[in-house]
């Protein structure tokens, strides 16, 4: 059954303190009539704009099959009143109770509410159900977390993601921009110079918080699964940071949960790579009819868990081959822990092995992770893991001899190191790889420790250096098959550059063989996975029209320049300038990072990201310019910062920014 959609472009929603809450809304034009079941995304990446064409297609799709859809700006985004000061605040929290209250008030809804969101609207929408809203019936959370500093974009394993850069200059970038004027009139230069003068520095306060702290626990559910009561679908990617959530979710909630996880990157499964897409918005469309509408859908007769099986592939490949694999619970005793004993021989299956006591160095050069990706992959062709031949020069590597048979994992691979330092501080990367034909390294997964975060996130301790410590470095979930014949490599690195901000200073690394293991999570053949239902291709469902002014740019090079021994990653991401017919409206936004360091010195490590976000109509036109630099020395961070606007040719506002922030154990 398709419906008839009538389009709310701007709703104010008003909160108790009287701001005023912009969302865009669809609804069923017999919604009026007979009051239907709404979806709530929730989130600061302006309706108006730069996700408008996402919304219209998405919420649209819903509002079709019999859904009110509303798409409200967070608190000082995009064309709501207001200041965002931070991720997660309780007024974020605050106003989306009341916004969950505004919907169920109105005369189209019939009190049946879910949320969706990826990402932020993902990490809000799980927030949301914590604090049981009783019009809150069902959440979809897509590319999100649980835990707000184990396993986000700003720390993973106690170190500092350079990811943490990117995200901080992005919401830097939507900070700065105004309203619209065609719908916030004559107000809307006031609301723009609040937004510049007061939105903040994220990018400190989050470099001030360098351990498990409460400012990390407020809004993380990990502190209290059971405060969900409602159900969830939970998705993932393997390509993405954010991969790990949806088991734990599994095993923690209560409530009746399910999860996903596909090869996809940073994006809705049915937006992007790679690949399979699937028809994301059709398997929503059940979970909503399931727990909105009450129709038997058969969702929740199928298995808890249903993931890719990536099969072996090249680095260079921009596909994942694989097939689904299901099961029906999580936790399971099906996995097994299959055990790998670090020797001089590499790694051998512990029935096999004679453990020599061995200890062996290394000292890594900030060149390994130069080709590593991005933690927070969107799947373009360059922020994927290259070949790891182009890194492994630099780490210390064990591996198997060739597999006498496939082997398919499933779940979250460890490796458990008796390891000492000759300094009080460092850190350690390990990362699974697949040796294939001619010896290719694909990177398969990987982690990341501080060891002065050894045994605490919260209670960092220093190491003493030339003592030996027995540490433990989780890495991320996956599903992969290892065929026959191919080798399984661990790499061991002290350090993982740029992905990861490096310790204060290099450290030696010595690991003691004979207490040392790499176990992988081994999944035996399962009758379940034959006979699956398959999922569609991903529908082609329209949006509202755009013209294209300037295709994309995307652009990603690794350069050593000999003379005078600097290495430079360079960054180009420029999104599509476009048209937004209806509103003849014209946007850009293009993001340049930089990463450099000199002479493999520590102190010489920096990365730089400019983003500009443009706004034109007629002979209008408005533009910000930021700027964000980081740089550490053994004892602090330095972050330089600024931020430009113009109306036209003429600069409107200028700020800039200057912070020393001390190393905490980072």
């Amino acid at each position: 059954m398709t419906n008839k959609v009538k389009v709310i472009d701007n709703q104010r929603i008003q909160m108790p303190d009287g701001c005023r809450i912009a969302a865009k809304i669809w609804l069923p034009e017999s919604a009026g009539i007979n009051p239907v079941p709404a979806i709530l995304e929730y989130i600061p990446y302006r309706k108006r704009d730069f996700k408008a064409k996402r919304d219209s297609e998405v919420h649209g799709y819903f509002a079709r099959k019999g859904y009110a859809c509303i798409r409200a700006d967070l608190r000082g985004s995009g064309d709501s009143e207001g200041i965002l000061k931070d991720e997660y605040l309780q007024q974020e929290l605050d106003d989306g109770l009341n916004i969950l209250k505004w919907i169920d008030s109105q005369p189209w809804c019939n009190g049946k509410i879910g949320i969706i969101g990826i990402s932020w609207g993902g990490f809000n929408g799980l927030q949301l159900a914590a604090m049981n809203p009783p019009e809150l019936k069902t959440v979809i959370t897509v590319a999100s977390t649980d835990d707000r500093y184990a396993d986000d974009i700003h720390y993973m394993g106690g170190c500092l993601l350079t990811d943490q850069l990117s995200w901080a200059s992005t919401m830097f970038a939507y900070n700065s921009c105004p309203p619209d004027p065609m719908l916030a009139g004559e107000k809307w230069r006031d609301m723009w110079m609040e937004r510049l003068e007061g939105s903040g520095l994220w990018l400190k306060n989050w470099l001030k918080h360098q351990r498990r702290d409460k400012f990390w626990k407020h809004a993380s559910i990990c502190e209290n699964y059971e405060a969900i009561t409602i159900p969830v679908l939970a998705v993932g990617g393997w390509a993405d940071g954010y991969s790990n959530t949806v088991f734990r979710l599994l095993k923690n909630l209560n409530s009746p949960v399910k999860g996903l996880v596909g090869p996809w990157g940073h994006k809705y499964p049915h937006m992007g790579g790679p690949g399979p897409e699937i028809d994301f918005l059709k398997e929503c469309l059940r979970w909503w009819d399931h727990w909105l509408k009450g129709e038997d859908t058969g969702v929740m007769n199928e298995p808890k868990l249903r993931v890719w099986m990536q099969d072996t592939v090249s680095p260079l490949s921009d596909d994942r081959p694989g097939r689904w694999v299901v099961e029906k619970k999580w936790p399971t005793e099906r996995i097994i822990e299959r055990e790998f004993i670090i020797t001089q021989q590499g790694l051998v299956e512990e029935r096999l092995a004679n453990r020599y006591k061995k200890k062996v160095d290394i000292q890594s050069p900030l060149s390994v992770g130069l080709f590593a990706g991005k933690w927070c992959s969107y799947s373009e062709a360059a922020d994927l893991p290259w070949d790891q031949r182009e890194e492994d020069g630099g780490a210390m590597l064990f591996e198997t001899a060739p597999l006498e048979e496939e082997l398919e994992i499933l779940g979250r691979p460890f490796a458990e190191l008796e390891v000492s330092i000759d300094k009080p501080q460092g850190m350690v990367a390990v990362r699974l790889i697949d040796i294939g034909e001619n010896d290719r390294g694909t990177r398969v997964t990987y982690g990341l420790l501080n060891l002065t975060h050894r045994d605490s996130h919260e209670q960092p301790e220093e190491l003493e250096p030339g003592k030996r410590y027995k540490v433990k470095i989780p890495m991320n979930h996956i599903a992969q098959k290892f065929p026959k014949g191919h080798k399984i490599r661990l790499s061991i690195s002290t350090s993982y550059w740029p992905l990861a901000w490096p310790s204060p200073e290099p450290v030696k690394l010595s690991v003691y063989t004979e207490n040392s293991r790499l176990v992988l999570p081994f999944r035996p053949e399962a009758d379940e996975d034959n006979g699956l239902r398959k999922f569609d291709p991903p529908a082609n469902v329209k949006g509202i029209a755009t013209t294209l002014l300037v295709p994309p740019k995307r652009e990603w090079t690794v350069t050593h320049n000999l003379v005078d021994n600097s290495v430079r990653v360079n960054v180009i991401s420029n999104d599509p300038q476009i048209v937004i017919d209806d509103i003849n409206l014209a946007i850009r936004k293009d993001v340049h990072e930089r990463f450099t360091y000199f002479s493999n010195n520590y102190d010489t490590v920096r990365g730089k990201v400019t983003s500009r976000r443009g706004f034109k109509r007629d002979d209008h036109e408005l533009l910000t310019i930021t700027r964000t630099v980081l740089t550490s020395t053994r004892t602090h961070f330095k972050i330089q910062a600024t931020l430009d606007a113009y109306e036209g040719d003429a600069r409107i506002f200028s700020k800039s920014w200057d912070e020393l922030i001390p190393r905490d154990m980072v």
